[in-house]
């Protein structure tokens, strides 16, 4: 019996990205929907769909033979465990624990900004100086954590140690992420040298050439907004907009009904 894999994503999401990564990697034939969301793509049945199957209503979401997952860490090592050829995760326990934290730093932390960014700039959120505030935080906190990485990756050829695995897929998408606002490591840093060579993959290259694709256009985001479409505010990018210095945008978009938190089973 051949194996079905659907991923539920959007191309822009790193979330999703790293998961067709692992995927790709492990030459593992999967079908792509896009649940709707208002965007290119979507379509009324899978949006009924994937809120079956999703109660977060988040991308991505992994069904494998009618099993259906969601949290892209959890679906990471499924997809370790399950297709087990080849191995993306380092032999030792202290190397798979380096590479879990720099998956779960990637995926709060450093996202947070991005998404951020992304708020001001695609959907609008902000405006004149509390725009400008909000851009700056967010760019000086990514080189903040460009010095970070530079340091986790060290004298290694790649994150995961000495081949590409599953650290580098978990960076990958989250550092392009921060290309897309012309944010980038130094070219000359061992960072920027490490993207370089990651952007050059097979994999990563298609994985990010359909995300490039998929770019939102925010004068059409921005009237999703007004039509109430709503974004996630859970977690790590509550925090980030409030330490930011953007509660108004909060209270802003809890007005208008167009920001929501995690609403699973309510």
């Amino acid at each position: 019996m051949t194996d079905s894999v659907v991923v539920y994503e959007h191309p822009l999401s790193p979330y999703a990205q790293k998961i067709k990564l692992a995927l790709r990697e492990k030459n593992v034939a999967f079908e792509v929907l896009i649940p709707g969301f208002g965007t290119p793509g979507a379509s009324a049945t899978q949006a009924l769909a994937f809120a079956d199957i999703s109660p977060r209503q988040e991308v991505p979401v992994l069904v494998h033979n009618g099993q259906a997952l969601f949290e892209s860490p959890v679906i990471l090592a499924y997809i370790e465990e399950t297709w087990t050829a080849p191995p993306l995760l380092p032999s030792s326990a202290a190397e798979r624990a380096r590479v879990r934290v720099l998956e779960n730093v990637m995926d709060t932390q450093f996202e947070a900004n991005t998404w951020g960014l992304g708020e001001v700039l695609i959907f609008g959120r902000a405006k004149d100086q509390l725009a400008t505030q909000l851009i700056q935080y967010a760019q000086a906190q990514i080189q903040t954590w460009f010095d970070w990485l530079v340091q986790q990756l060290g004298a290694r050829h790649w994150f995961n140690g000495q081949e590409f695995g599953y650290a580098d897929l978990c960076v990958a998408p989250h550092v392009n992420a921060a290309a897309r606002f012309e944010i980038l490591p130094d070219s000359n840093s061992t960072l920027g040298q490490w993207l370089a060579r990651v952007n050059k993959l097979e994999n990563v290259a298609k994985t990010q050439a359909e995300a490039l694709a998929a770019e939102l256009d925010p004068t059409t985001m921005q009237a999703a907004l007004a039509a109430g479409f709503q974004r996630e505010y859970r977690d790590h990018r509550l925090e980030w907009m409030i330490r930011a210095g953007g509660l108004e945008v909060v209270t802003a978009g809890l007005t208008a009904k167009n920001i929501r938190f995690n609403n699973a089973f309510s």
